[in-house]
């Protein structure tokens, strides 16, 4: 009797420890390899092509919404022909809806970006916003010039699934570009996976997500899990971050 008491108080313990492991956001950060840092050729604006849908052209935000208030006009900054997060406006995303797609868009972080690790310049792309907080799926959008992270949280990973295969990213103050191909995941009746997400990217011309399964849609704590979902707006994230916001430009999609 004795030993059966002992083997559940281990696994008791074990179950518990697990549970407390995964309510901490540490527990999936992943901090080795690092990417190797590669300083990417010259890219030029891409123009969009003759089908693709214009997400952003510099003039206004009729094709976004706030994400909070659906029924509200996006209210972050346009100005100059570059749209720049605005404090606590929160999260804004296309009044559209996509499946499969080639995306284009162009940001870029403040030359006088201060702050360190994952408040310098924190937003995202979420490829398919699936819910009313933060659900969808991420690829980062950070400094990851010279800016130490973890390495599934910097620029250009899936966040907390996947680490980038090269870090491309240009200094702080110089326009950047996402190119991004997503296949959305497809579900059977039931709610069940029938087969997940993926995802191809480049930062600045450079690969850095080739064909990328993933696991579900991002979460900050635990792991990540699919719900079912049809076709899905594309958002940008106010991540709140108190260093200067960052700006975007030239955003246009390709359905496929």
């Amino acid at each position: 009797m004795r030993k059966l008491l002992m083997v559940a108080f281990v696994i008791l313990n074990a179950k518990a420890a697990f549970a407390q492991e995964i309510k901490d956001p540490k527990a999936t950060e992943v901090w080795e390899p690092e990417p190797k840092i590669v300083t990417p050729g010259t890219v030029g604006i891409a123009a969009p092509s003759a089908d693709a849908i214009v997400l952003f052209d510099g003039t206004n935000l009729e094709e976004w919404t706030s994400v909070d208030k659906p029924d509200a006009p996006a209210e972050w900054t346009v100005s100059d022909g570059v749209v720049t997060v605005k404090k606590g406006a929160g999260n804004i995303q296309t009044k559209r809806s996509f499946a499969d797609y080639q995306l284009h868009l162009e940001w870029r972080i403040p030359e006088n970006i201060t702050g360190e690790g994952q408040a310098r310049g924190n937003s995202g792309l979420f490829l398919a916003s699936t819910g009313p907080g933060d659900e969808g799926y991420e690829i980062q959008i950070l400094d990851s010039y010279n800016n130490r992270t973890y390495s599934n949280g910097q620029a250009g990973a899936i966040y907390k699934q996947h680490i980038p295969l090269a870090n491309a990213n240009k200094k702080p103050g110089k326009w950047q570009t996402y190119d991004v191909v997503w296949t959305a995941p497809r579900f059977n009746d039931d709610g069940s996976l029938k087969s997940p997400a993926r995802v191809t990217a480049f930062i600045n011309g450079v690969l850095v997500q080739n064909n990328a399964e993933l696991q579900g849609a991002t979460v900050y704590i635990g792991k990540p899990s699919y719900k079912k979902h049809g076709p899905a707006p594309i958002k940008l994230q106010d991540h709140g971050d108190p260093s200067e916001p960052i700006s975007f430009r030239n955003i246009w999609v390709r359905e496929l």
